[in-house]
């Protein structure tokens, strides 16, 4: 992409976006400079029209080498991988290599001990989860968050706010949706909630969409989401 290219695309997000654009300076560095087309890519994913140019720009992201001694630059690029292959994970054509690019993704936001500031380790692998899914690769998903689960659920103690374990069995609360086992769904999905940080006034609702007693397992754990407090809005240990 051409550096007056680039510009074109930055003035359209700005314009597109008026008083909620973000500041200018932030794509300071110009088309050569990887966070700047990373940054610019997702603005441009939120426009139909432009997620051309945005898989182009997150493409262009994937070599790039973060300085692994910068939480902050460490997860620019994850949050880029994650952008790129759900973008790609929205064609059938392209899910395999969005599942590549969310490995990408895990590989680097696994490769540091940081808290991140807003990518969740465990809603990346969630995002693998549900695209081996969608590959009918489930059982080798399922063992994973299996795995995953295994691995974190003698520390809910001493790590009480464990994104690994709430997508873990969010994902498995899913299939079992999925497979109509009602009673099993709903069983996942509290020890999902019990992972999380919930905030007093959310606690009614959840007690709520939980006490449905109806056989359609998909219907309630969408009321379950609606009832769930923002995950990227919470304090979380891991």
């Amino acid at each position: 992409m051409t550096q007056e290219r680039f510009h074109e695309l930055i003035h359209v997000v700005l314009d597109r976006l008026g008083a909620a654009a973000p500041p200018h300076e932030l794509f300071a560095g110009g088309v050569a400079d990887w966070h700047a087309r990373a940054r610019l890519a997702h603005f441009l994913a939120q426009m139909q029209e432009y997620r051309t140019e945005a898989l182009e720009l997150f493409q262009s992201v994937t070599d790039a080498e973060p300085n692994e001694e910068l939480a902050q630059d460490v997860e620019e690029k994850v949050y880029a991988m994650q952008g790129l292959s759900a973008l790609e994970a929205a064609e059938k054509e392209t899910q395999e290599a969005a599942l590549e690019h969310i490995n990408l993704a895990i590989e680097c936001a696994e490769s540091t001990d940081f808290l991140y500031k807003y990518i969740l380790r465990g809603e990346l692998w969630a995002d693998r989860w549900n695209l081996m899914h969608k590959l009918r690769m489930t059982e080798e998903a399922e063992a994973e968050a299996d795995e995953r689960i295994a691995a974190f659920d003698g520390l809910a103690e001493a790590v009480p706010h464990n994104s690994y374990l709430y997508y873990g069995y969010r994902f498995k609360a899913h299939l079992a949706a999925e497979r109509g086992v009602v009673l099993i769904a709903k069983d996942y999905m509290h020890m999902a909630i019990h992972a999380m940080e919930i905030p007093p006034a959310y606690e009614q609702g959840l007690a709520d969409a939980f006490a449905a007693t109806h056989e359609n397992a998909p219907w309630i754990l969408r009321e379950i989401d609606r009832a769930t407090p923002n995950p990227e809005q919470l304090h979380w240990d891991i």
